[in-house]
Order: structure tokens, then C-alpha cells, then sequence
């Protein structure tokens, strides 16, 4: 399995980006495509999951109501659509694709396969 995540630039606060990360390989309904985060200085943490055996879709407090997950499957691609950007979004994100669970959707141990980041900077 093989992920690529594109997408990032420069934005203003209140501005809009989509990333997408490309994947190949066997990624079957078992399958959970993540998209993480880490700021300078700062873990890794949870932004956005979608579970591809029942397309149930997960997202951080911090990001709910402003992102969106969504899957082309005919594209093998996932989407983060990032609206209402705000200064503590700038982050290196990340998409994965593992067997996460419903326990670990949300945990990067969750993920056995990792993408390259890409650099997401929200500033005026």
C-alpha cells in the first residue's frame, strides 16, 4: 500500500484548502484512511477518519464542522476539505490507511501504512 498526499500551500485565516492523497495497492472494506497532523513541536494527532466498511466518517473536536472526509473510490483517493481555516491548523498533514477499529480509528497506531506529509500554513 502506497499513499500520496498533495494539496497544502499557503492560506488566510477563514480560507478554504482540499488535500487529497492518492493510494494504490490492496486497500479492501477493512480498511480506514486517515488523515493526521502534527504542528512544530507537537505529536502527531487525529484530524479525520473514514471507515470504508460502512463509509462511517470520524473527525477531532477541534476540526468538527469546519473539515470533511469523503472517498472517491473509483479514484482510490481520499479528500480532506478544509473549510474555516484558522493559525492552529498549520500542520504538516498526513494520511494513513490501516485495519483501524472503531477504538483506534482516531489513534495512529491505527495505521500501518503513512503517506509524505504535506505542509499546510494558515497565515495572514
Amino acid at each position: 500500500v502506497q499513499l500520496q498526499a498533495s494539496g497544502g500551500g499557503l492560506v488566510q485565516p477563514g480560507g478554504s484548502l482540499r488535500l487529497s492523497c492518492a493510494t494504490s495497492g490492496e486497500i479492501d472494506w477493512s480498511y480506514s484512511l486517515g488523515w493526521f497532523r502534527q504542528a512544530p513541536g507537537k505529536e502527531r494527532e487525529f484530524v479525520a477518519a473514514i471507515r470504508l466498511r460502512n463509509s462511517g466518517t470520524y473527525y477531532s473536536d477541534s476540526v468538527k464542522g469546519r473539515f470533511t472526509i469523503s472517498r472517491d473510490s473509483a479514484k482510490n483517493s481520499v479528500y480532506l476539505q478544509m473549510n474555516s481555516l484558522k493559525p492552529e491548523d498549520t500542520a504538516v498533514y498526513y494520511c494513513g490507511a490501516g485495519r483501524a477499529i472503531l477504538s483506534t480509528v482516531s489513534r495512529a497506531l491505527g495505521y500501518n501504512y503513512w503517506g509524505r506529509g504535506t505542509l499546510v500554513t494558515v497565515s495572514s
